[in-house]
């Protein structure tokens, strides 16, 4: 494992930020990060010019337009990150021979199932988010063979914008919120998604395709708003309300529960319980 060079994008955002914590402990792995100042992911000739200088092991791309809602009026902004630097990055990883480690979503899928999604699922995303990560996820398989995308939802952390620190910060200003309790998934403690891509990028041996991953149990947002109050003791009453009663500009998946067997069948990746990571972040926060 000495010498094995990772590098990785959008190394502000809670998943690089997160690989940046966990590397200080893998001495033996040499980390690059870069942020959008850094490298410009959408200039291809960056791009070839920085992978054919430093020829890395692997590259994890954790850069991407997460503004689900701005992205149904601001569609290039959207496609920029999620598909065409994308496509950027997995071709000049091709041409070096380099493992392509991507983060996608689950509002890939229109929510309309009522057990969780397997990897060969039908996509059919009902917002523009979805779509612009979806058109990535397609473009990065097409030109690279060498691609693993890994699929997850509902991401937090101690680090960033997130629901959990959000709702942290409206139960200590505010004595009752509602929240909704209508739209089901899975929450991903960023940390546990950081530590399963790492142990992508180092295996012996690459099985591309695409996987899903997230932590284990599969609740409402009100549930987890809930779990957010007992845990943290805050005073606050959370109401449970419905979609209906919450309009947002782009439309959410009503059930985006994933079936993550494949991710731990192929790569032995073990998944935390959903509410024992949410303890961990918030012991994190305070």
């Amino acid at each position: 494992m000495n010498n094995f060079h990772i590098v990785v994008t959008g190394a502000n955002g809670q998943v690089g930020k997160s690989i940046q914590t966990l590397s200080i402990d893998l001495p033996t792995i040499q980390f690059t990060f870069l942020t959008k100042e850094e490298l410009s992911i959408n200039d291809k000739d960056a791009v070839f010019a920085f992978l054919q200088l430093h020829k890395p092991n692997a590259l994890i791309n954790c850069a991407a337009y997460t503004a689900v809602d701005a992205a149904e009026t601001a569609h290039a902004s959207a496609l920029d990150v999620n598909a065409h630097a994308v496509e950027i990055l997995a071709s000049c990883c091709k041409t070096f021979d380099i493992k392509f480690i991507h983060i996608s979503t689950d509002y890939v899928f229109d929510g309309l199932a009522t057990i969780p999604y397997k990897e060969t699922d039908q996509t059919n995303p009902v917002n523009f988010y979805g779509f612009s990560k979806l058109e990535g996820e397609k473009r990065a398989i097409a030109i690279n063979p060498k691609t693993v995308v890994v699929r997850t939802s509902w991401v937090y952390a101690p680090v960033g914008k997130n629901f959990v620190k959000t709702m942290l910060k409206l139960m200590q200003e505010r004595s009752e919120l509602n929240v909704v309790g209508d739209q089901w998934g899975s929450p991903t403690y960023a940390p546990d998604l950081a530590n399963a891509l790492i142990s992508i990028a180092v295996a012996d041996q690459l099985v591309p395709g695409i996987y899903h991953f997230c932590n284990d149990g599969i609740i409402t947002w009100y549930d987890f708003a809930k779990a957010i109050a007992e845990i943290s003791v805050a005073s606050c009453n959370v109401h449970n309300i419905t979609t209906a009663q919450y309009p947002t500009p782009a439309k959410r998946p009503f059930y985006s529960g994933l079936d993550k067997s494949k991710i731990q069948a192929v790569y032995g990746i073990t998944l935390h319980p959903w509410r024992e990571s949410l303890q961990t972040c918030i012991a994190q926060i305070r």
